[in-house]
């Protein structure tokens, strides 16, 4: 890509880097007081989510004008309805197929499962979560 069209990309790596520490943390630490490996992923996904939806909406997509309508809970909302769903289901079937199928170890496991879905939340964030503004939907609103 080119000029400005490989940046934004770049900026979700970064974070999903960071989030994927923030992931594979609370993982051994929930596996670590003795959650099972299955609900563990639900709540590191869970923390790894809130982490990224912080920084993608304060660096990720800055730029991206904020409509009056819609406000960070929706946002946040939309972020979950996607991104947790996509991470969740993604990761807990994966994980269930690459541990339990498998036998691949839990964090290897992991940082495969947090690879399949990364692609698809980049995508339903930029077409459905972070969307800049319409001029033509304030308008009318306005009216």
């Amino acid at each position: 890509m080119r000029g400005q069209g490989w940046h934004r990309p770049a900026k979700f790596a970064f974070v999903g880097a960071i989030g994927i520490m923030v992931q594979i943390a609370a993982l051994r630490w929930f596996v670590g007081i003795g959650c099972g490996y299955l609900p563990a992923t639900v709540m590191a996904v869970e923390a790894a989510l809130l982490h990224n939806f912080v920084w993608h909406e304060n660096f990720t997509w800055r730029d991206r004008e904020k409509s009056a309508s819609s406000k960070v809970w929706s946002r946040l909302l939309r972020f979950h309805l996607s991104n947790a769903l996509i991470s969740i289901a993604g990761n807990v079937l994966l994980m269930r197929m690459f541990v339990g199928g498998l036998g691949i170890g839990i964090v290897p496991a992991n940082l495969a499962s947090i690879t399949v879905c990364s692609l698809t939340n980049f995508l339903a964030s930029d077409r459905w979560v972070f969307v800049p503004a319409q001029p033509w939907t304030e308008i009318a609103r306005s009216r």
